[in-house]
């Protein structure tokens, strides 16, 4: 079990950064102040297990988590709602896994019993990945319920949760959770330079015991059990990214003082709000049809045949959080993002009147409709 660790020195390294200096010249993030952020990540993803804060965007614990797990021999059923899917299957393929794809639509969600039917089908599955809420097309998965058939099935669960954390309920231990990784950069409303990955006894076994596990690499995660978490966290292994992990310990602050609970409503107002107003608007529709199919952390909208995206997304304020699709949604899709302070029913607002100028419709009607959803999810 984690050693928890005070967090009393931490505001003098607040004030060291408001303090005017051209060299930053702040004093060294100790091993106590990492450890008690770490212990902040727990608490946020509701977890006993071990948690490390990797120095990087969230695909370098991502990539750790399948190249520790995945290895010639095992079987892993990777569920692809989207793009990110996709790139698990890559590698989890390179890892010399075979590979079995559940694949449903983008605009859609997974159910418990596509991969109930899945895991029956291949007894040899031992792995599964997962996304819980696909930031680029706008849907979520039920993570509790497949938790429950993959743990039942006794196979290791993977989530990426990266766009979920803050936006979402997110019961790591309640919901069998062997790896969950997570970044600041979206719903946390924090930095992107830092991320953090959950580790179960069940995952530390099966990565000890893979002789293809990364060591002494950037992305070994055994390299960090071994030389830190193991190690009782009292030496740090390299000098961590200190702005980011002090931007970090001030994002977890604050989503603390606002209550989780808080600013899982705000995004759940958010994205309500949105698609209500979209609705009304009628010159765009949502992409994910389905409500309880819709993440929190961001609206997905298909625009009209004939009416390019890009083209829709130029005549928007650049400071509004809209953007095309990517990559095959590029010309048919927009996103409104709610990440973070973005959260609001301010930029909800802002974002439907420019969508609809863009569109030539009318905006009342959204405007009342989207404060009509805020108010009732809010008072949920």
């Amino acid at each position: 079990m984690r050693q928890t660790r005070s967090r009393t020195d931490r505001p003098l390294q607040r004030e060291a950064i408001n303090d005017v200096s051209p060299f930053l010249d702040l004093p060294p993030l100790s091993a106590a102040e990492f450890a008690a952020i770490e212990d902040q990540v727990a608490a946020l993803l509701h977890t006993e297990a071990d948690v490390i804060v990797t120095q990087g965007e969230a695909l370098l614990p991502l990539e750790a988590a399948i190249r520790g797990a995945a290895h010639p021999g095992s079987t892993a059923l990777n569920i692809v709602t989207g793009p990110y899917g996709q790139t698990f299957g890559n590698w989890l393929r390179s890892c010399g896994a075979t590979v079995v794809d559940l694949a449903v639509p983008f605009d859609s969600a997974v159910s418990a019993e596509q991969v109930a039917e899945a895991l029956r089908a291949d007894p040899g599955i031992d792995f599964v990945s997962l996304v819980h809420a696909e930031a680029a097309t706008g849907n979520t998965n039920p993570v509790a319920e497949i938790g429950a058939v993959v743990r039942e099935h006794g196979a290791l669960l993977m989530l990426d949760a990266v766009a979920s954390v803050a936006a979402e309920p997110l019961l790591t231990d309640e919901w069998g959770i062997d790896l969950c990784v997570i970044g600041g950069q979206k719903a946390m409303g924090g930095p992107a330079g830092v991320s953090a990955v959950s580790v179960s006894e069940r995952a530390w076994e099966r990565i000890t015991a893979n002789p293809a596990a990364p060591r002494r690499s950037y992305l070994s995660l055994l390299d960090w059990k071994e030389r830190w978490t193991d190690a009782g966290r009292a030496v740090l292994p390299h000098a961590p990214a200190q702005l980011e992990m002090l931007a970090l310990g001030a994002c977890l602050d604050r989503i603390a003082a606002d209550g989780l609970p808080a600013v899982i409503a705000r995004h759940r107002a958010a994205a309500a709000a949105t698609r209500a107003g979209v609705r009304a608007l009628g010159s765009l529709s949502p992409f994910v049809t389905e409500d309880a199919h819709a993440a929190p952390v961001a609206t997905t909208l298909r625009t009209p045949d004939g009416l390019h995206a890009g083209e829709i997304a130029a005549r928007l304020d650049p400071a509004l959080p809209v953007q095309p699709g990517g990559g095959a949604l590029a010309a048919s899709m927009l996103r409104v993002n709610h990440y973070g302070a973005a959260a609001s029913l301010d930029t909800v607002r802002a974002c439907l009147a420019g969508l609809a100028a863009a569109t030539d419709a009318d905006a009342e009607p959204a405007l009342a409709a989207a404060g009509a959803a805020w108010k009732a999810n809010v008072e949920a």
